[in-house]
């Protein structure tokens, strides 16, 4: 059913825009089987790791079957516009798509998504975000935190894309680094030299991280042991606390709310914060940002997740909202709760397009908030 859903947009794209042009019928049937071909790229997918979440074939590969199977279904949405109107003419005596809007809906799609994927695959730049914190302690006035999330180290995000990254990410001198879940895409033997860069991610007060739901698709506890390998420290349902001398600051993580599908504990706030200081704002991190409200109710004071990808594309993210219970790229104001949904340092090897929704490396600066200021006060996303 899935690889059937997938071939929809391609088979509209030849009935549509591919057979009304003219030209011989045997050329256009040789076109419209390399159409199909690249529709089935999961399939492709599954065939070459054994799951759709992991290609296992040449990286230039992975990018021409993201670059086609992205212009099908932008040409698919702009020959649905063309239909709409065509169709709105009827009582008007009608309207024919000319053949030249056709090729230049197929010009246009292709330019489209090729821009869609370099933007997808290039080592994110950097974005600085200032965040006010209620009752934050002087000490941690301008406390700097770097948030990477979704890296899907993979194929099409290998060893040479993750040592630039931890090397930009080193350059920014943060207190401390954050993952939020999502760190690879491919079982471990597939993947160790890809992740080996990792061992040297550092900052003062740590690399932790948090599990996201694609860790649970490839070998959870050995990925979980390779991590700590690598010197990074999970969160999975506890907290720890930074300090500055007498001053405290918690910083917990749960689970994927995806993990009970594996037989893995699922996010449990109540155990992360058990025995915090209770007098310490109380940071979480959370791969997918449907729990804020959860979390606002419980006192935390801000919540950084990701798992959306910004939605990936302007437009296309209003589908990703209605999934995250509204939640898709930004800053949003829950009760008395900031939450911050990260577009993501890289995403998921099988839809690799990004219009107007850039990847990021995210830089977190923590402020003191003005009494003056309304806790309630919505944020726009952003």
């Amino acid at each position: 059913m899935f690889h059937l859903i997938f071939s929809l947009p391609c088979l509209y794209v030849v009935t549509r825009v591919l057979w009304p042009l003219p030209g011989p019928p045997a050329a256009k049937a040789g076109i419209a089987v390399l159409l199909l071909v690249a529709s089935q790229y999961h399939l492709w997918c599954r065939l070459s790791s054994g799951s759709v979440f992991a290609p296992e074939f040449p990286r230039w590969l992975v990018v021409l079957f993201n670059w086609a199977f992205g212009a099908i279904l932008l040409l698919a949405v702009m020959q649905l516009a063309l239909d709409v109107i065509a169709l709105v003419s009827l009582p008007l005596g009608g309207w024919a798509i000319p053949a030249g809007w056709r090729y230049a809906a197929a010009t246009a799609a292709m330019l489209l998504s090729a821009l869609g994927v370099q933007q997808a695959v290039r080592v994110p730049a950097l974005k600085g975000v200032d965040i006010a914190i209620e009752n934050l302690p002087d000490a941690f006035e301008g406390y700097t935190i770097l948030q990477l999330t979704d890296l899907h180290i993979s194929r099409l995000f290998p060893a040479s894309w993750t040592r630039e990254v931890v090397a930009r990410s080193n350059r920014l001198g943060v207190d401390l680094i954050v993952i939020t879940g999502d760190l690879i895409d491919g079982a471990p033997a597939s993947r160790r030299a890809d992740v080996e860069p990792l061992d040297r991610l550092g900052a003062p007060d740590g690399v932790w991280f948090v599990p996201g739901n694609h860790e649970y698709f490839f070998d959870y506890p050995a990925w979980m042991r390779r991590y700590s390998e690598l010197g990074l420290t999970a969160l999975a349902n506890r907290h720890t606390v930074l300090r500055r001398g007498d001053a405290a600051l918690v910083l917990a993580g749960v689970t994927d709310r995806s993990a009970p599908h594996t037989g893995h504990p699922g996010p449990d706030l109540d155990a992360a914060l058990a025995g915090a200081p209770r007098d310490a704002p109380v940071l979480l991190l959370d791969h997918q940002p449907k729990g804020a409200r959860a979390a606002a109710a419980h006192g935390v004071a801000l919540q950084l997740s990701g798992h959306t990808h910004g939605g990936t594309m302007r437009g296309f993210d209003r589908l990703f909202a209605r999934a995250n219970d509204g939640f898709v790229s930004g800053r949003y104001r829950v009760g008395g709760m900031t939450l911050y949904v990260n577009n993501g340092t890289a995403l998921w090897p099988g839809f690799a397009l990004r219009l107007g929704r850039p990847s990021e490396l995210t830089r977190i600066t923590l402020r003191r908030a003005d009494a003056s200021i309304d806790p309630a006060r919505p944020l726009a996303p952003g």
